[in-house]
C-alpha cells in the first residue's frame, strides 16, 4: 500500500488538513475554547497564514503554546514558471522533500488550479509525462489543498476570489488517493468557500472509485478520460484499462449521473494516426449514443521523450468534433496552454531531486482487491 503524507521532521503537530471541527477538538483539548479553533481555520484557509505569529487576533500566550507543538504545515515554492500565455506552473516542495507540480490558469472570467494527488502515478499512461516517475507516494489532503493555497497566492489581482475553480487533474490518479482526496474536496468547500460545482476530479478509470464517490453526495464533476473508443486500443494507451472494459466504463459513468445529477465529462486526448481517425469519431459516437456526456477533445501535448507520437493537425481535430456534433454529441476542444513551460495536459513530471524511498508502487497493489 502506497504510504500517504510525509513523514514528521520537525515532531510538531500539523494544522494543515484538519477541518474546522478537528481544529476545534485540537483547541479545547488545550484548554481553549472552541471558537480559537474557528479561528485557526479561518487563518489558515481563508487568510493562508503560513505561521502563528500572523495570527494577530490569538492571544500571545495562546501563540506561544501553538508554536511549541503545532505548526500550520506549508509547503515552499521552489521554482515558479509563467508561460507567454499567463500560465504558471508552482514546483511545490514538501515536508519531506518530495516535490509536485501545480499549475495556475488565469482566465478573464475566472481563475482555475490544475492540483495534483500523487508525486508521480502508477498508471503508466504511455503519452504522459508524468508516468515515467511510477508511484512515489500518495499526497495526503493537507498537501492537497496545499496547492490551491499556494496557487491562490500567486494568482494575479482581481476584483472577485482569486481563485473561482479547481481541477484535479495534476500529477496521479486522483481515485487511487481516495480518502485524502474526499478529505481535500471538503476542505476546499467548507473552508476556502469553493462551490462543489467548480470542482472537478479526473479519473483514467478506476471504477471501484467512481462508483464510490457516486455514493458521497458531492455535487462535484467526473472527468472520464477515455481516449480510445474501444477496449483494445485503450489497453495500448493506458495498462489499467485492461481490468476495467469500456463498457463497464459507460455504465459506471450512467450510475454516477443517476446519483449526483451531474453530467460526465469525457476527456479524449487526440494522438496523430493512433485515435484521431474519423472511423474511432465514429465508434465513439455510437458508443456514447444515449448517454448524458459532454467530450472535450484534447490534442495531443507533445513530451520531448515520446517520439513515437505527434499531435494531430487541426483539420483532423475539426474532421473528428464534426463527426461528434453531427451525431449530436456535445463537444468542445481544450485551448492548452502552457505548452511552452510544459504545465500542458500530460506534460508534467519532476526531472530533479525525486526521493524514491523504495522501487515503483505497482499498481495491483494500491487498492486491494479493487484493482
Amino acid at each position: 500500500m502506497a504510504r500517504t503524507g510525509p513523514q514528521t521532521q520537525t515532531g510538531k503537530i500539523r494544522l494543515l488538513g484538519r477541518n474546522r471541527a478537528a481544529l476545534e477538538q485540537f483547541a479545547a483539548g488545550r484548554g481553549q475554547p472552541p471558537y480559537r479553533g474557528r479561528q485557526l481555520a479561518r487563518w489558515i484557509y481563508a487568510r493562508g497564514a503560513c505561521d502563528f505569529a500572523s495570527m494577530t487576533d490569538l492571544p500571545a500566550l495562546w501563540r506561544a503554546q501553538l508554536d511549541e507543538e503545532a505548526e500550520v504545515g506549508r509547503a515552499t515554492v521552489a521554482r515558479t514558471q509563467r508561460s507567454r500565455d499567463g500560465t504558471a506552473k508552482l514546483l511545490l516542495e514538501l515536508q519531506d522533500g518530495q516535490r509536485v507540480e501545480t499549475v495556475l490558469l488565469p482566465y478573464e472570467d475566472r481563475t482555475s488550479v490544475c492540483i495534483s494527488t500523487q508525486v508521480g502515478c502508477p498508471v503508466g499512461c504511455t503519452f504522459c509525462a508524468t508516468a515515467t516517475m511510477g508511484l512515489i507516494r500518495n499526497l495526503d489532503a493537507g498537501e492537497i489543498v496545499e496547492q490551491v493555497l499556494a496557487g491562490r497566492e500567486h494568482a494575479p489581482s482581481r476584483s472577485g476570489p482569486s481563485v473561482t475553480h479547481v481541477v484535479v487533474m495534476g500529477m496521479g490518479e486522483p481515485l487511487l488517493n481516495y480518502e485524502p482526496l474526499v478529505a481535500a474536496v471538503r476542505l476546499l468547500h467548507d473552508e476556502m468557500g469553493l462551490s462543489y460545482r467548480h470542482l472537478t476530479v479526473s479519473t483514467a478509470g478506476y471504477i471501484p472509485g467512481i462508483l464510490q464517490l457516486a455514493e458521497e453526495g458531492l455535487p462535484i464533476t467526473l472527468a472520464l478520460s477515455l481516449h480510445a473508443p474501444d477496449d483494445a486500443l485503450r489497453a495500448e494507451l493506458i495498462p489499467m484499462a485492461r481490468r476495467y472494459p469500456v463498457q463497464e466504463l459507460m455504465d459506471a459513468m450512467q450510475e454516477y449521473t443517476r446519483k449526483t445529477s451531474r453530467r460526465v465529462s469525457l476527456e479524449y486526448l487526440l494522438l496523430a494516426d493512433v485515435n484521431d481517425t474519423e472511423p474511432h469519431a465514429r465508434a465513439l459516437a455510437r458508443l456514447l449514443r444515449g448517454t448524458i456526456t459532454h467530450v472535450n477533445l484534447i490534442p495531443w501535448n507533445p513530451v520531448a521523450s515520446f517520439s513515437q507520437f505527434q499531435a494531430p493537425s487541426s483539420a483532423r481535430v475539426r474532421r473528428f468534433r464534426q463527426v461528434l456534433e453531427r451525431a449530436g454529441i456535445a463537444v468542445t476542444q481544450r485551448a492548452e496552454r502552457g505548452q511552452d513551460i510544459d504545465a500542458a495536459c500530460g506534460q508534467l513530471v519532476i526531472k530533479e531531486g525525486v526521493r524514491r524511498e523504495a522501487p515503483p508502487i505497482p499498481i495491483n497493489t494500491l487498492a486491494g482487491s479493487h484493482v
